[in-house]
């Protein structure tokens, strides 16, 4: 398999390694929104969190929360974002599951804003329930 993520998990490619267990590694991204953002990543490869078994999705949010707070409190971060992208239109790059942890700062430029889209007459109650059907 030519996934870089693999690649950094097995040792064939050098990392800055913050955190392991039996379900996920955690490293600090070389290509950072913020100082100390961090990555986590199952261990085995699973491609969205839809793919995720629920073994490895509990083990790999268990590790998210556990180096969120290690990102916090050694960046000294006012905030901080967790962040997954699913799937190439949402901004996937790396096509294995993987968590983005970024401390965030009082007046960073960073900025993710929220969508200014409305539901029309009905369409929340039918969003809903289709919705409510496929959980």
């Amino acid at each position: 398999m030519d996934c870089i993520f693999c690649k950094i998990v097995n040792g064939e490619i050098p990392s800055a390694k913050l955190f392991e267990n039996a379900y996920c590694f955690s490293f600090l991204d070389i290509n950072p929104a913020a100082k100390g953002h961090a990555l986590v990543v199952p261990k085995e490869h699973f491609e969205t969190l839809l793919d995720l078994n629920d073994e490895n999705a509990i083990g790999l949010i268990k590790a998210v929360k556990r180096v969120a707070k290690g990102v916090v409190l050694a960046t000294k971060a006012d905030g901080y974002n967790i962040i997954m992208n699913n799937r190439k239109a949402a901004g996937q790059e790396v096509m294995h599951a993987h968590f983005h942890i970024i401390p965030r700062f009082e007046n960073d430029a960073l900025r993710i804003s929220p969508s200014t889209k409305k539901y029309g007459d009905n369409e929340l109650q039918e969003y809903k329930e289709k919705i409510m059907k496929n959980v």
